[in-house]
């Protein structure tokens, strides 16, 4: 024997055609040989009245599928009651014509009738298992009716899809022809899964910021605290700043008035200076 061939992948096309073909229903096959063939005309024409779909599909109709089971089961009462009658008048005649004729005591008659309890019971219990057996044929009948029609309805939606998915083509290629040029950052022509790792790094960042600028938010009131503070400490180095600018004035007057200077005077006013500006750096305070 040669090597098998491998089985070709199927495509969506392959599978939607497949799923297009008519499969004959087994169910069907079965009503079909189920349907009675020697119906008087007039029991056929019951659905006279009906649309011309309705008789086509007259043979696999539940409700002509129920009047064909009531006819079976009125034939079916007739001819047991037809054959128990048949035998019964051929035991009693092959009884009466025997010779010596057989007589039946009624010991015998009270063991058949014990035999046909048993059976009854028998019987009973069988219908009762038969019951049970439709019931559940009824209702699996009922939970496949329902899938077929979802297969159906599926399929349906299933034939449409080809058309959407080329005029979603035909959209893509005309926005792309329609579109700005293309840009040259490089991130924005990123496949989706880097797009998704760039994304996060970006959110990851800008949590990071977030948090650092409630920190520094939560700070805000401790440093408002401390300004304050300097702002009273350094009102009364800006008074003594103030008098001793005045004071230099003054003796810059005087000395350009020839009213003349102390060496002293002209110290204290360079230490003054001096010590304005050290502050000045110590406080982070611009003049």
């Amino acid at each position: 024997m040669g090597p098998k061939r491998k089985s070709a992948v199927p495509t969506p096309a392959s599978a939607l055609e497949q799923l297009q073909q008519s499969q004959s229903l087994k169910l069907l096959a079965i009503a079909e040989t189920l349907a009675p063939k020697d119906l008087p005309q007039t029991g056929k024409k019951r659905n006279s009245a009906a649309s011309e779909d309705s008789e086509q599909n007259s043979d696999t109709h539940p409700a002509a599928l129920e009047a064909d089971l009531l006819h079976y089961k009125e034939l079916f009462s007739k001819l047991r009651f037809s054959y128990v009658e048949q035998v019964t008048k051929e035991k009693f005649l092959r009884s009466i014509t025997e010779n010596p004729p057989r007589l039946v005591d009624a010991h015998e008659n009270d063991e058949k009738e014990k035999e046909i309890l048993g059976l009854k019971a028998e019987l009973k219990k069988r219908k009762l298992e038969v019951a049970d057996i439709l019931k559940q044929l009824e209702d699996k009948g009922k939970e496949l009716a329902i899938r077929y029609e979802g297969v159906q309805l599926r399929t349906q939606q299933l034939e449409s899809l080809p058309t959407e998915i080329e005029g979603l083509e035909a959209n893509i290629e005309r926005l792309k022809h329609e579109q700005a040029p293309a840009s040259t950052n490089p991130e924005l022509a990123l496949p989706l899964p880097e797009t998704q790792r760039v994304l996060s790094e970006r959110e990851a960042e800008l949590a990071a910021l977030n948090a650092q600028i409630a920190s520094l938010q939560a700070t805000i009131p401790n440093r408002g605290r401390d300004l304050e503070k300097l702002e009273r400490e350094l009102r009364p180095l800006e008074t003594q700043k103030q008098g001793t600018v005045a004071a230099a004035r003054e003796a810059q007057r005087r000395r350009e008035e020839g009213g003349g200077i102390g060496d002293e005077l002209e110290e204290r006013g360079r230490w003054l200076r001096a010590s304005e500006k050290a502050l000045k750096e110590m406080l982070e305070v611009e003049g």
